[in-house]
């Protein structure tokens, strides 16, 4: 075999190797938690830095609020997780610290605010990202953005499979030579069907009657083809909701389609294709900065914005005005996520009156607008309205 075959043949034995080791270990967790079988129900507030901590501790503020009778009685508790910050973590050199990650083991769900990744020219050490690290350290494998946009007919759903595809391995691709070069795109059985399952589920409980399964099947017929095969096996379990796919070209077509795209409502698809769209359909809602996320596995889940710490808000002594509706779009999944749907609908609700139809304040991100605070107090009087 000829020397330059051979060594990427090596290496890429060592990589199925390390993937084979790492389907066995997502294979042995067979269940979700499920959260009416605890006593307490466990959410971490961890605020991260930048603005970070405003709009979390906004939000969680909200769902305080919300959950009320849970908290007195003993069936919700917050706690607040410090140490998430750049600084802390540039001074440890860890993407995450010890001591905090321990804390975010000991809950259930985390409410978690953006945090700063260093890049060159940044004054901070080049430590991993902290959400990075986090989903791998508690395998949060489904990254779920709902964007919503009621006077264009758009409320959708995708469910980004967040550990495999072309983003598992990305970092070892072979270089065969100064000429030639793989990557590699992995698909499992067990990472494709939790993640068809959290979709299908999500739609049962959110009275949503269509999943769009989104690939390039046809094109890359073994990965994305066994993803597409595997989502529509679990589509047969759930027949009341009709199941479609689309090829992901097309599928950015469509959402721009002013009257196909009124027709979506859940989607299910591999990691780049839904790191792509989930950008574009944020857009037709005013951008990143009004989207909020989750990170979902079968023991932990993480509920944050999807857009970052905005340190130059910090350093202008603008905090206070910033926008805590990704945030809040995020504490209506983590509801849901921890059974409480009336309360997560109830947010929803308000939400949608607060910032598209009544739009009694407006946020700007300075003085020209309300403050995070004021923004909060009037979802809060609006879901009291309900």
């Amino acid at each position: 075999m000829n020397q330059k075959v051979q060594a990427a043949a090596e290496q890429f034995a060592k990589l199925v190797q390390m993937q084979l080791e790492r389907n066995d270990r997502i294979k042995s967790q067979k269940e979700f938690l499920d959260f009416q079988k605890l006593d307490t129900i466990i959410v971490g507030v961890c605020g991260g830095d930048g603005i970070g901590p405003v709009i979390t501790n906004e939000a969680a503020r909200v769902l305080q609020y919300l959950l009320a009778d849970q908290v007195q009685a003993g069936k919700v508790e917050f706690r607040q997780i410090d140490g998430l910050t750049i600084e802390n973590r540039a001074a440890q050199g860890k993407a995450i610290p010890d001591d905090v990650l321990a804390q975010l083991k000991e809950c259930h769900v985390i409410l978690k605010g953006p945090t700063t990744t260093p890049r060159a020219g940044d004054p901070w050490p080049n430590i991993e990202s902290a959400n990075v690290a986090m989903r791998k350290e508690l395998d949060l494998f489904a990254n779920v953005r709902p964007v919503k946009v009621p006077d264009q007919g758009i409320d959708w759903t995708f469910f980004r499979e967040n550990t495999e595809g072309s983003y598992a391995v990305g970092s070892y691709g072979v270089n065969v030579d100064e000429d030639v070069a793989f990557d590699f795109v992995v698909t499992t059985t067990e990472g494709t069907e939790r993640i068809a399952r959290l979709a299908y589920d999500y739609a049962r409980r959110n009275h949503k009657d269509r999943v769009s399964i989104v690939t390039k099947a046809n094109i890359v017929k073994t990965t994305d083809g066994k993803f597409l095969k595997l989502c529509q096996q679990i589509g047969k379990e759930y027949p009341e909701i009709t199941t479609d796919d689309w090829y992901i070209d097309i599928m950015t077509a469509k959402l721009v389609d002013q009257k196909r795209r009124r027709d979506f409502q859940v989607f299910v698809l591999p990691n780049l294709y839904g790191d792509i769209i989930t950008d574009e359909a944020a857009e037709f809602q005013g951008g990143v900065g009004t989207a909020g996320s989750a990170n979902i596995g079968k023991r932990y889940a993480m509920f944050e914005a999807i857009h970052g710490s905005a340190p130059r808000m910090v350093a202008e002594g603008r905090a206070q005005y910033a926008d805590p509706c990704s945030m809040l779009r995020a504490a209506v999944l983590l509801l849901s996520h921890i059974g409480y749907q009336a309360q997560a609908d109830k947010l929803e609700r308000a939400l949608d009156i607060c910032m598209f139809e009544e739009k009694k304040l407006q946020v700007t991100g300075r003085d020209t607008g309300c403050t995070c605070t004021q923004f909060g107090d009037y979802v809060m009087e609006t879901v009291a309205r309900l």
